[in-house]
């Protein structure tokens, strides 16, 4: 199952820190194939995001049955390395 990573479009900022970054490494690492979604930095313009995930923060993920994953990158990057980022899909926000 593909997913699709929505992040900043800051995507030349590849500092360990950085939570885009952080997410979209963990999946790389992980060997999970995925899409990458560049969205507009400015909070106000993220609509996608809100009707997603009901938050404007990046990153976050949307599978392929339509729910979204959003937590604070530190604990998606635990999640994806432990492999249960899949376990997600079938309990997070639809």
């Amino acid at each position: 199952m593909a997913v699709k990573l929505y992040r900043c479009s800051v995507q030349w900022s590849k500092h360990r820190r950085h939570p885009c970054w952080l997410i979209e490494k963990a999946l790389i690492d992980a060997g999970i194939e995925y899409e990458r979604v560049s969205g507009p930095v400015r909070k106000s313009k993220r609509d996608v995001i809100v009707a997603g995930t009901g938050q404007r923060l990046y990153p976050a993920i949307q599978f392929e049955n339509g729910t979204w994953y959003r937590e604070e990158a530190d604990e998606m990057a635990r999640t994806i390395a432990d492999g249960r980022l899949m376990e997600k899909a079938e309990s997070t926000i639809a």
